[in-house]
């Protein structure tokens, strides 16, 4: 129950990575650092009396700032993406240290906005399990309605054809600031609640994060493949719950936490890998044929 909670908060982290490297195709490394951030930002605000919900709600702003520092160094500096999330993943280290004063700041007597789940004993139960699924379900329809507006259209063609979109006059400039702002700030709100759902922040729990958001987006869209909006960032989701419950197995047979990173790149390389074997491309391939045929029939 505990890794599907888990799940669902990181699915926000994955709606993320899934707006920059699907929807915007751009490998935005940013997420280790912003991850952070955001629950550096959030533990050290509630750490100082302010209300939890603002304190999370900041964490959001300081990963879409991240964020737009990555745009800005690839569009204007005309800095290489992986180059620039990684300068900006460098820095953040140092700039969430300092806003931690220190390498850990614990939350586990302070009231947060999970508080009154964790007071009542309701931390992996259905009901946790209730609540983070509708929080999560809010972000997911919320960026499918976003996804549909013509700002969303437009930056989705920059992410299909960049030349295209730019000789009908739409800046790709902004709309790749604008993703990179909008992705990194799920990622730093799913940081500030990560923080609040274990208590605590530490200056290492973003490391390897971009791993287990692309595990995310790849085994959801591998379970779920659909080029409709609504079913792929459901896929998303569905992707991160199920990489939490097979990190979770992993444990329980007796797996060394030490190796987790080690699993979730072998999950990854197994979902890219396997969708290539035979057996899955026919698969595919009736399905595709069972779709033809039934709408098909519908027309006559």
């Amino acid at each position: 129950m505990s890794a599907l909670d888990l799940g669902l908060i990181y699915g926000l982290m994955a709606l993320g990575v899934y707006l920059t490297f699907r929807i915007l195709d751009f490998p935005d490394l940013t997420v280790d650092g912003s991850f952070t951030t955001g629950a550096a930002t959030a533990a050290a605000l509630i750490l100082l009396g302010q209300p939890p919900l603002l304190a999370t709600l900041a964490g959001a702003v300081v990963g879409a700032v991240a964020g737009l520092i990555t745009g800005v160094l690839h569009t204007k500096g005309k800095i290489n993406p992986l180059l620039a999330g990684i300068l900006t993943q460098i820095a953040l280290y140092s700039i969430n240290l300092r806003i931690m004063g220190r390498a850990n700041l614990p939350l586990l007597r302070q009231d947060t906005m999970l508080s009154p789940l964790r007071d009542e004993g309701l931390f992996g139960s259905w009901v946790s399990v209730g609540v983070f699924a509708l929080v999560t379900l809010a972000f997911m329809v919320a960026l499918d309605w976003f996804l549909n507006t013509d700002l969303g259209l437009a930056l989705q063609a920059t992410g299909d054809n960049e030349r295209m979109i730019r000789s009908q006059g739409v800046s790709t400039d902004a709309t790749k600031i604008l993703g990179l702002a909008l992705s990194n700030a799920l990622v730093g709100l799913c940081g500030a609640l990560i923080a609040q759902y274990q208590g605590f922040a530490d200056i290492g729990m973003g490391i390897g994060l971009i791993v287990a958001g692309l595990a995310s987006v790849i085994i959801g869209q591998a379970l779920l493949p659909s080029r409709r909006f609504i079913f792929a960032t459901l896929a998303v989701v569905v992707g991160s719950v199920v990489y939490r419950l097979v990190i979770q197995v992993a444990l329980g047979l007796g797996f060394d936490p030490n190796d987790m990173k080690l699993i979730s790149a072998v999950l990854v390389i197994l979902a890219l890998l396997l969708p290539r074997l035979t057996v899955f491309r026919r698969m595919r391939a009736r399905s595709r044929q069972r779709r033809l045929e039934a709408a098909a029939v519908k027309e006559a």
